[in-house]
């Protein structure tokens, strides 16, 4: 949890049209509060490995007893009426890809207009790193004593 974000509180509703997320394993879940305890988010692979649409569901089942929390690190470019209505205009839609339109892809459009997601963003960045920590690993020298895993051979060894 950082400073642009805020834990959900029980007592309390959610601002109308934010930007709400929970943790799933290996990843962040996004939706849109809607009003009336409901979430619009796009199911994807939220109910497993088969894919699901965009859909308005209760904000229990959204976070599944889960912490939740709201994001507000961004200003949206649109009023909370018109987020809720970009939201609910997309239930039934069934496009969901992982990487090219998921639920982080959904609420960025709906609250800025954009088509993006900062965690495929991340997800995609690490391969490059791992790729240069391999490039500088294979470029010292196979010789060097630990390094190959054999033993230097012995004084005299022919």
């Amino acid at each position: 949890m950082t400073e642009t974000e805020s834990l959900l509180d029980a007592e309390r509703e959610p601002p109308l049209g934010s930007h709400v997320v929970t943790a799933r394993r290996g990843y962040l879940h996004h939706g849109i509060y809607v009003g009336g305890g409901r979430v619009v988010h796009y199911a994807g692979l939220a109910n497993g490995l088969r894919g699901g649409p965009v859909e308005e569901i209760s904000l229990d089942r959204f976070t599944r007893g889960k912490p939740a929390w709201v994001r507000i690190n961004a200003p949206s470019n649109f009023d909370a009426r018109e987020i809720i209505r970009r939201a609910r205009s997309r239930v039934g839609e069934d496009r969901y890809r992982l990487l090219t339109n998921n639920c982080e892809h959904f609420c960025e459009w709906c609250l800025r207009g954009e088509h993006r997601s900062y965690q495929v963003e991340a997800w995609l960045a690490r391969p490059r790193r791992a790729l240069k920590v391999t490039i500088g690993l294979l470029a010292q020298p196979f010789s060097a004593p630990g390094r190959s895993g054999l033993r230097p051979a012995p004084p005299g060894a022919a």
